[in-house]
């Protein structure tokens, strides 16, 4: 296992943009428990709160792919600062509207605005390994272990930015993003040796780079429906937890799940695989659908948390083969654009999941809003049949 990864981070420069990437990727799971966090203490409004943060994560889902537009045709290093810099400053007026006292309406809109100029940071650091890599083994095991470093960043944020809002005050979880935002990102951007070439803007007397939509398109429709399941399952498993009784142990939950993911992402990126990304896109989606239907039945905490451990298995596989599917397809020229139309379609996914779930748990209890998170996954299962498979055109 060990050689596999040994071989990828001696590439020079690999370690560090990975370990910058981390660092700079901290905020996605930070800003919008951070916002809740924020804005409910000042306002007394869970309500206003989840809106605010609603707005700041409608934003994000929706500029993502425009800003991977601009990363393959102006570059990392251009793109980014800019980026992490008007993000920075919009977190940082979102504060200030809450001290001030000014209208609600002026924290909404430095939500959204922070929510658009999140850099996206995921698909450059992925573009980067494909671009110093050319052996396919080698980009696999590059993206395993950003799937790990994914998985690392949705253990450590809420923990880093809940502890800062209880110990201090919740504008130091903020700040805290802000910071591990703009300084990672800024060390990135230093990092010119192992970032892509940029395409440059598109001559209208030059052909343009095809996006091969046969394949992003079901691929955005899977990861969309993932991230309804995501977004299904955090809430359902709050509920399960309160339910028992035991509503501290909901974060616990939510780590093993998380935990059997960052494990199964290891060993993902250690195996050679003799199937095409397109099969285990398939295979992962079918069982992601067959891990979230067991949880209907599950009735104590131990039990739950044992199972999320096992279900956790067939996340980052899934989508581990996802990414490559996508750097496989996608011409070098519009990768990022690639990455970033999966990633808005997980983003995108998530708060329509919580918000029906939280339907359902109001009207049938915890246990039947997992079902919320069965059918995601099916449609995921389903949406990936769409995909071309290995050998015919995309």
């Amino acid at each position: 296992m060990l050689t596999s990864y040994s071989r990828v981070l001696s590439r020079p420069g690999t370690l560090r943009f990975s370990a910058t990437g981390l660092v700079a990727r901290l905020p996605i799971s930070m800003v919008g428990l951070g916002i809740v966090l924020l804005v409910s203490a000042r306002t007394g409004s869970y309500a206003v709160a989840g809106a605010v943060s609603a707005a700041y994560m409608v934003l994000n889902a929706g500029l993502a792919i425009v800003q991977g537009r601009l990363l393959d045709t102006l570059g990392q290093a251009r793109v980014l600062a800019v980026a992490a810099a008007v993000f920075g400053l919009s977190l940082a007026l979102l504060v200030w509207t809450l001290v001030a006292g000014w209208p609600i309406l002026a924290t909404y809109v430095c939500a959204g605005l922070a929510g658009g100029t999140l850099p996206q940071i995921g698909s450059a650091v992925r573009a980067r390994w494909s671009h110093v890599l050319d052996d396919t083994r080698d980009v696999q095991t590059a993206f395993a272990i950003e799937a790990v470093v994914d998985e690392a960043v949705f253990m450590l944020g809420p923990v880093v930015v809940t502890v800062l809002a209880a110990a201090i005050d919740p504008v130091a979880g903020l700040a805290v993003a802000v910071l591990a935002c703009v300084g990672g990102t800024l060390a990135l951007c230093a990092q010119r040796g192992t970032e892509p070439p940029a395409r440059g803007p598109r001559r209208s007397t030059g052909p343009r780079v095809r996006m091969p939509w046969a394949t992003v398109a079901p691929l955005a429709v899977v990861s969309a429906a993932l991230g309804t399941l995501f977004g299904a399952a955090e809430v359902t498993t709050v509920a399960f937890a309160s339910e028992r009784g035991a509503p501290g142990w909901a974060g616990v939950l939510l780590a093993l799940w998380a935990l059997g993911s960052l494990l199964a992402g290891l060993l993902t990126g250690a195996i050679t695989w003799r199937r095409g990304a397109d099969l285990r896109v398939r295979w992962g989606a079918f069982a992601m659908f067959c891990a979230m239907v067991p949880l209907h039945f599950v009735g104590s905490v131990p039990v739950m948390g044992m199972v999320l451990l096992l279900d956790g298995f067939a996340i980052a596989p899934t989508l581990i083969a996802t990414m490559s599917l996508i750097e496989a397809a996608v011409p070098a020229g519009r990768l990022n654009e690639g990455m970033a139309i999966v990633q808005t379609g997980l983003v995108a996914g998530v708060a329509p999941g919580a918000a029906l779930a939280g339907v359902v748990v109001d009207a049938h209890g915890a246990s039947a809003a997992y079902l919320v998170s069965a059918g995601a996954g099916l449609l995921a299962a389903l949406a990936a049949q769409a995909l071309p498979r290995a050998g015919s055109s995309a």
